[in-house]
């Protein structure tokens, strides 16, 4: 019998969730990672397979809520900037919880629509 891991049953919840969520141009999808050590957000758009844009807090230090809200921000304001006006959440498998939802309601304080 094989053990499962904390990573592993995270794979499966992401696979899960990517068969629903799919970015376009027009409104690409918000991919969250989370680290032990770092906070990563790409927009991407899955018709092309390219990434529109990606941003990071380990040069902002840290991981914690804060943080977040100021990577969801400017994620959006990137976005915004080359005339996205929405975005699909794809959490990444990871729990919606505080760091999360401090990400999202970054990307909607700058006006993303999530």
């Amino acid at each position: 019998m094989k053990i499962k891991t904390r990573k592993d049953y995270r794979k499966r919840r992401h696979l899960r969730l990517r068969r629903k969520v799919h970015g376009t141009a027009e409104r690409p999808r918000m991919s969250v990672f989370i680290s032990n050590r770092a906070i990563y957000v790409q927009l991407i758009d899955d018709e092309r397979a390219a990434t529109l844009f990606a941003a990071d807090s380990s040069g902002n230090g840290g991981k914690d809520a804060d943080t977040a809200r100021k990577i969801g921000k400017s994620c959006a304001e990137a976005a915004l900037e080359q005339g996205i006006k929405g975005a699909v959440f794809d959490r990444g498998g990871f729990r919606f919880g505080k760091r999360m939802a401090a990400i999202a309601d970054g990307a909607r304080e700058a006006g993303l629509n999530i």
